[in-house]
C-alpha cells in the first residue's frame, strides 16, 4: 500500500448492501478533470453539489445523483477528491466504480486498500495518527459513550494532551543538550534550570494522561468477562440476567451448556464481553469434554473471571471437593482477575463467605448492581465518560514506555555527579515513545498494521 501511494485511488465509501444512497470516492494528486469530464460531462464547482447523470463509456446514464469536487488541499485526504452520490444499490455502485476505473485508467487509478483514504489524510498532514485511528474507532463504537469519546479523540483531545507533554519534554531536552554542547560554561544545570523540578512535573502530568488514556482504552476495548464454575451453579442464568434477555438455555440438567455463549452489554458506557462457558467437570461425553476444554481456554484469556458457586450446595462434601480442584487449577490465574460469586442467595442466607466474595441471585437479580460495580472496579474504571477521549492499547503502552524512560532519567539526574549524556539519551527515548502515539515517530510496518484494519473506502 505504501509503495504505490502516489497513484489515484477509488472505492465505494459506503457499507456493503442495499441503501438509499451510496458513495463512490476518488482521491488523486493529479488533476481529475479528465475523469470528471468522462463521468459527469460538465465542469464541477468546488465544494458545490451538482445534480447530474453519471455516464458510462457509451454516454448512457448509469444513474443520476450528486457530484462533489473537493480540490486539494481542502479535502479529507489533502488531495483532489471526487465524491459521486448515487442510489445505494450494489450493482449501481459497482457499475459506477468500474466507470471511474475505466475513465481514470490514463491517470493510473487503482482500487483503494482498506483505510487508504484515511492513511493519505495522515500522510498529508490532515490528521495525526491518533486522530486517524479515532476515525475507525468512531465507526466501530459499540456504545454511545465510546462513540462520543471517539469523536473527542478525532477532534484532537488525545493529541493535544500528548502535544503538551511533548513540548515540555522538548524544552527539557534542549536544556540538557545545551549543557552538553557548552560544558566550559560550568553552569550547575540541575539547579540553574530546575531539571529535577521539571522532570517531577513532567512525570505528574504524564501520570494523569496515562490514567485518562487507560480509561479511554477500556471504553474502546471493553472488558472480557468469563463465567466459570461447576455445572448448575447458575452461569447461564447470570448471563441472561446481566444481558436482560434469554440468551442461554437454562435447565436443571448438568451439562446443558456445552459451548461458549457470548454477549456484549454495557455498564456506564463500558462494553462488557461476557461469555458463559460449559460447567467445569470431568466427563465421558465427547461433546461436553470439548466444551470444557474451550472453557479453560476462555478462562485463560479473561480480563475478569467470575468463579460461580452454588450457595445451596455449600456443605456438600462432593461439591466442595470439586470446587477445590477447580480452585487449584485456577492457581495460575492472577488473583486480582478472579471474583468469587455465590449464586442462589434467594434460596439460602449467605454466611461465612470468603473476603471479597459476592452473594447474589440470578433468579431475582438481587445483588446484580453490586456485581456490575465490582466488575468496573476490578479493571480500574473510575472515570465518567463525559470529557473522556477514546484510546487504544498501543497508546497506553507507548505512555508506559515514556514513563519508564522518565523514571530512568530521574535516577540519572539524582546521581552525583549526574551523567548528562545518559540523561539526554533517556529523554530522547521518552520523546520517541510519545511520538509513536501521534505518528511523529512511526515505522512503516506500524502504519500498515493500523490502516489495514480500516474498512475499504475509508
Amino acid at each position: 500500500m505504501l509503495s504505490s501511494r502516489q497513484a489515484p485511488i477509488a472505492a465505494i465509501a459506503t457499507a456493503p448492501g442495499r441503501g438509499a444512497v451510496g458513495i463512490v470516492r476518488v482521491s488523486a494528486q493529479q488533476d481529475l478533470t479528465p475523469l470528471i469530464d468522462a463521468v459527469c460531462g460538465k465542469v464541477l464547482k468546488a465544494r458545490e453539489a451538482t445534480y447530474l447523470p453519471f455516464r458510462d463509456g457509451q454516454g448512457e446514464a448509469i444513474d443520476q445523483g450528486l457530484a462533489l469536487l473537493f480540490p486539494a488541499p481542502h479535502s479529507y485526504t489533502g488531495e483532489h477528491v471526487l465524491e459521486l452520490q448515487a442510489h445505494g444499490g450494489p450493482v449501481v455502485l459497482q457499475l459506477l466504480l468500474a466507470r471511474c476505473m475505466e475513465a481514470g485508467a490514463a491517470l493510473g487509478i487503482r482500487l483503494a486498500e482498506p483505510g487508504e483514504f484515511t492513511q493519505r489524510a495522515f500522510l498529508n498532514g490532515k490528521l495525526d495518527l491518533a486522530q486517524a485511528e479515532a476515525v475507525s474507532d468512531l465507526i466501530d463504537a459499540s456504545t454511545e459513550a465510546a462513540a462520543r469519546s471517539a469523536g473527542r479523540a478525532l477532534s484532537g483531545a488525545l493529541s493535544n494532551e500528548v502535544g503538551e507533554l511533548r513540548d515540555a519534554l522538548i524544552k527539557l531536552r534542549m536544556l540538557v543538550e545545551a549543557t552538553l554542547d557548552f560544558p566550559e560554561e560550568e553552569i550547575d544545570f540541575l539547579q540553574q534550570a530546575d531539571a529535577l523540578g521539571r522532570l517531577a512535573r513532567l512525570q505528574a502530568r504524564l501520570a494523569a494522561v496515562l490514567d485518562r488514556t487507560q480509561q479511554g482504552a477500556l471504553l474502546r476495548e471493553g472488558i472480557k468477562v468469563v463465567l466459570a464454575g461447576q455445572p448448575n451453579v447458575g452461569k447461564s442464568s447470570l448471563l441472561n440476567a446481566l444481558a436482560g434477555a434469554e440468551l442461554a438455555i437454562v435447565t436443571a440438567i448438568p451439562g446443558t451448556t456445552r459451548d461458549k455463549v457470548s454477549q456484549t452489554i454495557q455498564i456506564e458506557g463500558v462494553p462488557l464481553h461476557i461469555s458463559d462457558t460449559a460447567g467445569l467437570r470431568d466427563t465421558e461425553d465427547e461433546v461436553e469434554r470439548i466444551g470444557v476444554a474451550r472453557s479453560w481456554d476462555a478462562i485463560a484469556d479473561a480480563d475478569v473471571l467470575l468463579f460461580l458457586h452454588d450457595l445451596t450446595r455449600i456443605g456438600d462434601a462432593d461439591y466442595e471437593a470439586e470446587d477445590r480442584l477447580i480452585r487449584a487449577r485456577l492457581a495460575s490465574i492472577p488473583a486480582e482477575r478472579i471474583v468469587e460469586v455465590f449464586n442462589k442467595a434467594d434460596a439460602v442466607e449467605g454466611s461465612g463467605l470468603p473476603t471479597g466474595a459476592l452473594a447474589l441471585s440470578a433468579k431475582t437479580t438481587a445483588g446484580l448492581d453490586g456485581l456490575r460495580a465490582r466488575l468496573l472496579k476490578q479493571v480500574g474504571w473510575h472515570a465518567t465518560p463525559e470529557g473522556l477521549f477514546i484510546a487504544r492499547e498501543r497508546h497506553v503502552q507507548a505512555l508506559k514506555r515514556t514513563r519508564e524512560h522518565l523514571e530512568l532519567a530521574l535516577a540519572v539526574a539524582t546521581q552525583e555527579p549526574p551523567a548528562l549524556d545518559l540523561l539526554a539519551e533517556e529523554l530522547r527515548l521518552s520523546h520517541d515513545a510519545l511520538g509513536e502515539i501521534t505518528g511523529t515517530f512511526s515505522a512503516d510496518e506500524l502504519l500498515g498494521e493500523i490502516f489495514s484494519k480500516f474498512c475499504i473506502g475509508k
